[in-house]
């Protein structure tokens, strides 16, 4: 909703001003739909010319993070400690048992609990992978923070492809629009015969194309751009809260330990309370 508002207010500032100082918006108007097909169009083909089809369309559905921001919620970091919770009690009491879960995430009882969970390929593989190398005693808590940092790191980078992509085209349109313009300016230049009237709404169209560039630049896609990455970066505190668990998992601390560890690493804003975390806990025993 806030980036909503925040581009109501930034038409309404820049255009409001434009119009509360005497301009006319005709002559924007006019020259728009012209402008916009050289500049839009030049910088969505540029981006696809320098981008796979898979990278294309990945950017095009993480631009919705803009307005729905990070995938993850509180009570999805309440639902994953409580889920860790029971893979780590059942590897210590039960290793044997424990295969089905990691093996077979998809139809284990343990994740079924969290659905949004079973559908995140990534976060998957983490819990998945660690398990299973702890299974065959690769449990240096050292190697596995490593491990799991590398993985992140890998995670993060996918994330963010779509971030940099964003911020090429932010950087790309001042310049299309200066193309656009040069291209005004040479049809002006076709017309220089006509008189004054005639002439100053040729330039005016012209200069839409510069003014259009920078627009579309800094107040629309860069801050994309920045609305992606700050919802990307939510999404990784994700991973690292499995990464806080497992670490703490290899080091031998009780599972309740382990996932305090974690909780007091996740961000303000998304971190369960300790209390709402232990009463879940409660109750998943009390169902055991």
């Amino acid at each position: 909703m806030i980036a909503l508002a925040g581009i109501a207010f930034t038409f309404a500032m820049v255009f409001g001003g434009y119009l509360l100082a005497g301009g006319k918006l005709g002559i924007i108007l006019k020259s728009l739909p012209f402008e916009m097909m050289m500049i839009g169009g030049a910088a969505i083909g540029s981006f696809a010319l320098g981008n796979t089809f898979s990278s294309v369309k990945q950017t095009a559905k993480d631009t919705l993070k803009v307005f729905k921001g990070s995938q993850w919620r509180a009570e999805d970091y309440n639902m994953l400690l409580q889920v860790l919770y029971q893979l780590i009690s059942v590897a210590r009491k039960n290793p044997v048992g424990l295969e089905a879960h990691i093996d077979n995430p998809q139809d284990s009882d343990i994740f079924a609990q969290f659905p949004k969970l079973q559908k995140d390929h990534a976060a998957l593989d983490i819990i998945c992978d660690t398990l299973r190398s702890a299974s065959m005693n690769y449990d240096d808590p050292i190697q596995v923070e490593e491990l799991l940092d590398k993985k992140i790191d890998e995670t993060r980078h996918h994330l963010e492809h779509s971030v940099h992509g964003l911020q090429s085209v932010a950087d790309g349109l001042p310049a299309l629009g200066i193309v656009a313009a040069v291209l005004g300016v040479i049809k002006t230049m076709g017309s220089i015969d006509q008189p004054p009237e005639v002439l100053g709404k040729l330039i005016g169209g012209a200069l839409v194309g510069t003014f259009l560039g920078v627009f579309l630049a800094y107040c629309l896609v860069a801050p994309f751009a920045l609305k992606v990455k700050a919802a990307a970066d939510d999404d990784i505190n994700f991973y690292k809260t499995i990464k806080e668990v497992f670490v703490s998992h290899m080091q031998q601390h009780p599972p309740k330990i382990c996932l305090e560890v974690a909780r007091q690493n996740i961000p303000h804003h998304f971190r369960p309370g300790f209390g709402a975390l232990d009463e879940a806990l409660r109750s998943l025993k009390s169902h055991a």
